[in-house]
């Protein structure tokens, strides 16, 4: 079988294994006064059935499918002749994919070597071979565990215990994936990134003012070494950032406010969907209307009053970013601000206080934790964007704070050098790890720094 119809036929194996274990304990259970007289549910008995017979079979299957195409190659190669395999790894992966070509007939045999033909026989024999042991192991084992878990029910069966823990694990295990992939994620960066800062100083690429990571091939070229300063990139990175959240975070927190505090249950019931529908749209339609629409607007205006205005600006990609990620500030403001107790506002107006004064001083301030997570989420959301600012804002690296200047992000650049056809032993694609890792770590302090604030504040109401 295939290995999706082998995993299907398991699965059905599995379901049949919970008919049977819970259709066993309702029969054992007639004979000692029903199945309230079981140590647990009956659904239990057949989910214990089902994990016996199902769990064991997929581990192997896993593996089975996790080795089995090292092992077939490794095969294949043993039946070729002793010059083939003395082949360097990228021609001997050539041969052995003209040998796969051909077993599976998507190349004519028809003045092949007779040394690929008969790899190719080869190959075909043990991929049959594979199949047929990897559908018998696997169905026995299913076979073998649905016995012994149908063999295992019994009144006295605690079968809710056991299920609960093998799920425990099962959500265990998949927490433990989570903090891997980051963990892998995080150390396949550093280790790019100290790639690069063999060739390039870390105080030249913390602290130059200088960007231009064009690498010439040979060294008698010109622009044989490029700038790799990369303060003009967190500038703008900044600066762009700091325009968003300048217009994100009022907005935000009022419309939150006002939905929350103010507004008519059914006035909320239709601007709050519609408010989130701004998280929705695509960037790439940001990008559009921030380059054709806003950033012109922008340009005319400067001109108008005599300002030097570039055509693509930080300005016109802030403000569209900060239009963009409202929804982050507002929506999740709202549901905070909603969850403080009413008990709360009903002490404050009994006390004599306005309500704009209990939202002030009671609610905003018990909310706080969550006010600044949002904040927090919009903050991460603008540092990490790329394609408005890529359409409104340009590629220029300058070191400014003009708003009306063309500028460029960390994010942006990191798509520029990984585009393409890349050498990845060279300083100028390196130069992407290590801009990632310094974004990183930028969010990281950026998280730090807002649960400490959150710490501070929440002491106050705990």
């Amino acid at each position: 079988m295939q290995p999706l119809t082998l995993f299907t036929s398991l699965l059905a194996l599995a379901v049949f294994a919970f008919v049977i274990g819970r259709g066993r304990a309702m029969l054992q259970s007639q004979s000692i006064g029903g199945a309230s007289s079981l140590a647990s549910l009956p659904f239990y008995y057949g989910m214990l059935t089902a994990l016996w017979c199902a769990l064991p079979a997929l581990v192997v299957l896993g593996v089975w499918q996790l080795f089995d195409a090292n092992l077939i190659e490794w095969f294949v190669i043993a039946k070729l002749s002793a010059d083939a395999q003395a082949l360097p790894a990228d021609e001997l992966g050539l041969l052995l994919n003209t040998v796969s070509n051909i077993a599976q007939g998507h190349l004519s045999s028809d003045g092949q070597p007779a040394e690929l033909l008969a790899a190719a026989e080869s190959l075909t024999a043990i991929q049959t071979t594979n199949r047929l042991a990897a559908t018998g192991v696997v169905l026995s084992l299913g076979i073998l565990g649905l016995m012994f878990g149908w063999s295992k029910v019994a009144p006295q069966l605690r079968a809710r215990q056991k299920v609960e823990t093998v799920f425990s694990w099962f959500l265990l295990a998949c927490s433990c994936l989570a903090i891997l992939t980051t963990v892998g994620i995080v150390l396949s960066v550093l280790f790019e990134s100290l790639q690069f800062f063999r060739s390039v100083s870390p105080f030249e690429f913390l602290f130059g003012t200088q960007w231009s990571p064009q690498m010439a091939m040979r060294a008698d070229q010109v622009g044989s070494s490029g700038a790799f300063g990369s303060v003009p990139l967190f500038a703008g990175t900044m600066l762009i950032s700091l325009i968003a959240m300048v217009v994100a975070v009022p907005v935000g927190l009022m419309a939150a406010i006002y939905l929350a505090e103010y507004a008519h249950r059914q006035v909320r019931a239709v601007v709050k969907p519609l408010l989130e529908i701004l998280a929705g749209i695509p960037t790439v339609v940001y990008g559009f209307f921030a380059a054709l629409t806003v950033a012109p607007v922008i340009r005319d205006l400067g001109l108008s009053f005599g300002l030097a205005t570039s055509s693509e600006s930080a300005l016109a990609a802030g403000l569209v970013m900060g239009v963009m990620i409202i929804p982050f500030v507002s929506s999740l403001a709202d549901d905070v601000i909603s969850a403080v107790p009413q008990s709360l506002r009903d002490g404050s107006l009994a006390l004599g206080a306005t309500q704009s004064e209990t939202i002030k001083q009671v609610v905003l301030p018990a909310a706080l934790p969550g006010v600044v997570g949002g904040v927090l989420l919009a903050a991460s959301r603008a540092i990490g964007e790329t394609m408005i600012v890529v359409m409104a804002a340009g590629l220029a690296a300058k070191l400014t704070a003009n708003p009306l200047e063309s500028v460029t992000t960390v994010t942006v650049q990191i798509v520029t050098l990984l585009v393409g056809d890349q050498e990845f032993d060279s300083p100028k694609t390196l130069a992407a790890f290590a801009l990632g890792l310094m974004l990183f770590v930028t969010t990281l302090a950026l998280n730090f720094v807002a649960l400490h604030v959150v710490k501070k504040y929440r002491e106050q109401y705990d």
